[in-house]
């Protein structure tokens, strides 16, 4: 039930963090991979780590997934490399967190895209060629602050909330084309990014580790099981779900 073996799956923002850890557990079940980043150099390390005996390698793709004309290529290059596509993991995002009062309107268009309708493009370019597969697996990565309030991170919690919805509206457009639209929601995970939180927001590390039950930050590997399971047959019945990946911080009173 979590074999990949044949499938073809596309990890965008997949060369770093939790997405590049995702995309080790995929290829560990057997999928041939692709990746998907805007620093090329960094791309092609991530898809030479993730090499496995016996599989295509994987295939590193350069892009600015806000774009249509690169949407377009990135999967057109993913189908005539490996014949179609069958999984998308939408890991792609930025975060630059101030007041909402410091934000120019450039830069909340910018948020906006880069974490919500990027995911919107490239899973729109994915939905035909699923569908000619007879089926495939969307996983978007939202965050918590798709549930929670942030002061410093309006646009990217605005964002992430909307791409809670949105998994929702595609897996009921596609359900009757076999297609399982899901979300991730990261929790406190340790990366570049909650690297940069913690330097920006005093008190951070000290109240995310007292309000998590599992008493301590999340590493990108936590994330690969879930990835896994929302991509593979196990998932066939579950479909527009937010699973929430955080040790307990989300139901914690």
């Amino acid at each position: 039930m979590m074999d990949l073996g044949g499938k073809v799956a596309l990890v965008t923002g997949g060369n770093g963090g939790i997405g590049l850890a995702m995309a080790g557990a995929l290829a560990d079940a057997g999928a041939t991979l692709a990746l998907v980043g805007r620093n090329a150099d960094k791309t092609e390390a991530a898809a030479a780590s993730l090499a496995r005996e016996g599989a295509p390698a994987p295939l590193a793709l350069t892009g600015d997934m806000t774009e249509e004309q690169g949407v377009a290529a990135a999967v057109a290059r993913v189908a005539a490399q490996f014949g179609g596509l069958d999984i998308l993991v939408n890991n792609a995002g930025v975060n630059d967190r101030k007041l909402p009062q410091d934000y120019t309107l450039p830069e909340w268009n910018a948020l906006i895209a880069g974490n919500l309708t990027s995911a919107f493009l490239v899973s729109k370019a994915a939905y035909p060629l699923m569908a000619a597969r007879g089926g495939g697996k969307i996983v978007n990565i939202g965050s918590i602050m798709s549930i929670f309030g942030s002061p410093m991170s309006a646009p990217y919690a605005a964002a992430k909330g909307g791409l809670v919805q949105m998994t929702k509206a595609l897996a009921t457009a596609w359900a009757g084309d076999n297609i399982q639209v899901n979300a991730i929601l990261p929790g406190w995970i340790d990366t570049d990014m909650t690297v940069t939180a913690r330097e920006q927001v005093p008190g951070l590390n000290d109240r995310v580790l007292a309000r998590t039950p599992a008493g301590r930050w999340g590493r990108p590997a936590d994330l690969g099981g879930a990835a896994l399971f929302l991509c593979a047959p196990a998932s066939d019945f579950v479909t527009g779900i937010a699973l929430p990946v955080d040790g307990g911080y989300s139901c914690a009173a």
